[in-house]
Formats: C-alpha cells, sequence, structure tokens
C-alpha cells in the first residue's frame, strides 16, 4: 500500500484510511455529509496525492496531444487548462485527464490513480511518431484540492498574488503559506476553488495552513458525493475503454474537426444507451442496480448515492437508447420510482 506525504498528518486529524488506487487515503474524518457540506457552503480541502502527473515537452508536444487526446490543445493558450480524455484505437477511452498548458513547449497531464501505468504505456508507444519527450512526475509531485465558495478568500490570506485576478482553468506559480507551489482553478466538485501542485516536502506545513485557515479535511467520501451532484464522470464508472464519449453528456469534449486516434471508430459506432441523470423517490441507488421500465431492465446504475443537498437518492446510469419512462431502480429487490433529470443535479458554481 502506498501512502500519501499526508498520511501521517491524515492519522493526527482522526481520518479513517481506505484502500483507494493502490493508496491508503481517507474515506473521512468526521462525517461524509458534514465535510459535503462544509465544500458546498464554506471550503474543504482534500489530500489528491494519488493523482498521476505527466510532463509533455517538446517541439511536437502540441502535434502528439492533438493526436492523443479528443479535445483540441490547440486552443489552450500558456497559463490555461482543458477537460480532456485519452481515446483508444476502437473510440473507446483509455482515460479521462485534465491538461495544462506550462510553456509554449511544455504541458502537465493529470490522470486518475489506478491508470497511471496504463495511461503511460499507451502514451509512450504514442509518442513514437513524435518528437517529444514523456516524463512521469507522479512519485515528485503532491496535489491539493481546495474547493468551495470560500476557497479564494481562503487562500488569499495565505499568498500574495492577487488570486482575484484568475479565471476558471488559469494555471500559475505562486508562494502558499511560504511554500512554491503552482496553482490551478480547477477542481472535481462544482464549487469554485484551486488545485494545488507541490513538492512532496511541502505539502503537509500546506495543507495544514489551509486547516488552519478554515479549510475543513474532507475524504473520499466527500468527494465522490460533490462530484456525483454535479455529474462528473468517474473513471471506471460512466467511462471505460468501450465508451463512446458521443454517447454521454460529455460529447462536447470531443472535437471532431480534428484528427485523433479512434476517431472513425468512434464516430461509426450507434449509441446503443445513453447516460443520464434519475432522483428516486427512495431508498440509495449503488454501482451496479438495474434500471426498470415497463417491468424490463432498460440499464444499470453507474454512480449512485445520497445527495446532501438535495436530501434524495440520485444516480447517473445508462439506459436503453430510445427507452421511455417512467423507470425505475431496482434497489435491494424494490422497484423504487426514478425521475429523470438533467445534469447537473445541482447547479455548477
Amino acid at each position: 500500500m502506498k501512502k500519501t506525504p499526508l498520511y501521517e498528518a491524515h492519522l493526527r486529524l482522526g481520518a479513517r484510511m481506505v484502500d483507494f488506487a493502490g493508496y491508503l487515503l481517507p474515506l473521512q474524518y468526521t462525517s461524509i455529509v458534514e465535510e459535503h457540506l462544509a465544500v458546498r457552503r464554506a471550503a474543504g480541502v482534500f489530500d489528491v496525492s494519488h493523482m498521476g502527473e505527466f510532463l509533455v515537452r517538446g517541439e511536437e508536444a502540441l502535434a502528439f496531444l492533438q493526436w492523443a487526446t479528443v479535445n483540441d490543445a490547440g486552443k489552450l493558450k500558456v497559463g490555461r487548462a482543458q477537460y480532456s480524455m485519452l481515446p483508444n484505437e476502437r473510440g473507446g477511452v483509455v482515460d479521462d485527464i485534465y491538461l495544462y498548458r506550462l510553456g509554449e513547449e511544455e504541458y502537465l497531464m493529470v490522470v486518475n490513480a489506478a491508470n497511471i501505468a496504463k495511461d503511460l504505456a499507451h502514451l509512450q508507444a504514442l509518442a513514437k511518431g513524435f518528437r517529444v519527450e514523456l516524463e512521469d512526475a507522479s512519485e515528485r509531485t503532491a496535489l491539493l484540492a481546495l474547493q468551495g465558495p470560500k476557497a479564494a478568500s481562503l487562500l488569499q490570506g495565505l499568498t500574495d498574488l492577487d488570486l482575484s485576478q484568475k479565471r476558471k482553468n488559469d494555471v500559475f506559480p505562486a508562494q502558499v503559506a511560504g511554500r512554491p507551489a503552482r496553482l490551478a482553478r480547477t477542481g472535481y466538485t462544482g464549487e469554485d476553488g484551486f488545485e494545488l501542485f507541490l513538492a512532496p516536502e511541502d505539502a503537509e506545513p500546506v495543507f495544514l495552513a489551509l486547516v488552519e485557515a478554515g479549510a475543513k479535511p474532507a475524504g473520499l467520501g466527500a468527494r465522490d458525493s460533490l462530484r456525483l451532484e454535479v455529474g462528473f464522470p468517474l473513471y471506471g464508472h460512466e467511462l471505460t475503454e468501450e465508451t463512446n464519449p458521443l454517447c454521454t453528456p460529455w460529447a462536447w469534449v470531443v472535437k471532431k474537426e480534428k484528427a485523433f486516434l479512434g476517431k472513425e471508430a468512434m464516430l461509426a459506432r450507434a449509441c446503443r444507451e445513453r447516460l443520464v441523470g434519475l432522483v428516486l423517490e427512495g431508498g440509495i441507488p449503488r454501482e451496479g442496480y438495474r434500471v426498470l421500465s415497463g417491468g424490463r431492465p432498460v440499464g444499470w446504475v453507474t454512480s449512485g448515492g445520497y445527495s446532501p443537498l438535495l436530501q434524495r437518492g440520485i444516480a447517473l446510469a445508462y439506459v436503453e437508447e430510445g427507452a421511455e419512462g417512467p423507470f425505475q431502480v431496482e434497489v435491494r429487490g424494490r422497484a423504487v420510482p426514478a425521475a429523470l433529470s438533467p445534469l447537473p443535479f445541482v447547479p455548477l458554481k
């Protein structure tokens, strides 16, 4: 089991630790609902040092990324970031990623922890046709996520940089609590906030400074319920190697006007299912539960749980293309009525 640089700090703060993608990480410190609401109403801080970080450099870095990702990396100016995906030859998804342009010929790619080795091998194979250098910087990078409506004002007290001038998806260097960091106005909760890239030895001092300034430590439980409320995907659930992203709410990320790996296969694949949001009238949906219509199975839940804001069970689910409601979700043998909901379930900030 791997440990992040904050492992001892988590124990001192009373975290309940669990295995996630081979790392010991906090599931919760107090309660998932309490941590969830702290992020929605004020500010919370997450240890996401398990995520992978790759540096992409060289004169053909942009050409390589245009082929290796579905979004248009050519639109990224230095100091800007975008959400994207790594496609495979079949038009499926190797991983969903965030891409940051650090310099004219230098990019940072953040990938999911469980996919680090797979993604690196995939990218290395693609890179053989380009003048580009790939570096796995995961082990020497710690990552914190400060999220919530008070995140900017809280962080402003720990840096001399004027954060009011920074927009969503900006990435920039800064000093935080006297430590060098790279900040990005990005996150995975639907709230305003910042992700802080740090050297491992600087992670604990900065984390504790954020906590002392008023950020509530939050664990994986709240991170999952927060992303579910705003309808963000989790790789391995909503997105897989077999998923056609054009059949999901994130089809916007695929820029059809450019060439990329697997484009023809992706465009040729029919959408047999579509991903939808469901709000239940009772019970809590979980991954794998069946979605019913007219008494027959028409789909399955990919992610489900309790929404502290809506105080209802909510789910992301694939249902057959053309299937019409009313829908039910089979919860422990009981067919619970489920209404279609537009995504996100709660407004993005």
